[in-house]
């Protein structure tokens, strides 16, 4: 593996970073969490949106393999001056890093750079395009729930899950609904018509099933309830549901809570209490909220891992996790 650029993988590719994840968690349990597998590597977290989870995590992540990590926001590099992704790309490239996580706000962004530097690239988040670790993460967290820890080499077989709120806006949501069917989820779209991607032509997408009712897909019992940040700087000048309406028909209340049984309730985060979840939803047995930010410090590690330690990046360099044309591909719809 050279790069991480997309959650669209093979299944038996996904297992093998979920099983080598299981391995990565062990780690948290010791006094000393310390491995030396990137002794000597180093690697730039090149952050040009805020970020606390998933920059945090990728920091712990790198510095528990023993690597040297440093961190680069987007307001305090030369890109603030005007200069270019690709300029700042070659200019740490050539400092002699090791590999580079990248986060931006525009699709496609680890793509380009990944063709412009030569040096492993991890996408931590392109625009409304891709969120690979974070889909990695979801499926490493509800598999751990779901099968403790026999999880190693299962996938999520049958699995049920409903992807609820802002899907068109959210790279989270697209990014699950590549991974996880892969992994043999059932997964389902819910939101308001505002806020749902626009189908393909043959009316898909991505063949998922889609609904507008989030009361009816909880009468269906499903097995997970993943909840979106409702992204309300997206919203501007846009047919959108307003905060009231949106409580109303899409949060998931006390009321939904308790007729949801005994669904893992999912967010990627930052919540906004009140608005998609209510705080017993959040703060209940059935949240993974705090599982999922556990996991991401074990799938990170996972991932650096295999790109990065001497026995996997040497001579691995074709399994590129990118679409065809380096470009975010055709998303049926799911944008």
């Amino acid at each position: 593996m050279k790069h991480l650029l997309t959650a669209a993988m093979p299944r038996d590719e996904a297992i093998a970073l979920l099983d080598l994840a299981e391995d990565m968690h062990q780690i948290q349990d010791r006094e000393l969490k310390k491995l030396p597998a990137l002794r000597g590597r180093t690697v730039v977290n090149l952050f040009f949106e805020d970020s606390t989870r998933t920059r945090s995590s990728f920091e712990i992540a790198g510095k528990w393999l023993s690597a040297d990590v440093i961190n680069v926001s987007g307001k305090g590099s030369s890109a603030s001056k005007g200069e270019s992704l690709r300029d700042t790309g070659l200019t740490i490239a050539a400092m002699g890093v090791d590999g580079v996580v990248v986060r931006s706000g525009a699709s496609g962004a680890p793509a380009l750079l990944a063709d412009w530097i030569g040096k492993p690239v991890i996408n931590a988040g392109d625009g409304t395009h891709d969120h690979p670790t974070q889909a990695l993460l979801d499926a490493f967290a509800l598999r751990r729930r779901i099968h403790g820890r026999a999880a190693r080499g299962k996938g999520l077989d049958g699995v049920r899950i409903a992807i609820v709120g802002d899907i068109a806006h959210s790279r989270v949501a697209r990014s699950n609904a590549l991974l996880l069917p892969a992994l043999g989820a059932e997964v389902t779209l819910v939101g308001p018509a505002a806020f749902l991607p626009v189908p393909a032509a043959d009316g898909t997408r991505l063949g998922l099933r889609a609904e507008t009712s989030l009361d009816a897909v909880i009468g269906e019992r499903p097995d997970a309830l993943m909840l979106l940040r409702v992204q309300l700087e997206r919203q501007a000048g846009k047919v959108a549901p307003s905060v009231g309406e949106y409580i109303t028909g899409w949060s998931l209340t006390d009321e939904r809570l308790a007729r949801l049984g005994d669904a893992a309730i999912m967010h990627p985060g930052p919540m906004n209490r009140g608005l998609e979840l209510s705080s017993r939803a959040a703060d209940g047995d059935a949240s993974t909220v705090l599982a999922q930010v556990t996991a991401g410090v074990s799938v990170r590690m996972a991932v650096l891992y295999s790109l990065l330690a001497s026995d996997h990046a040497t001579d691995q360099r074709s399994a590129d996790h990118r679409p065809a044309d380096h470009r975010p591909a055709n998303d049926g719809g799911l944008r």
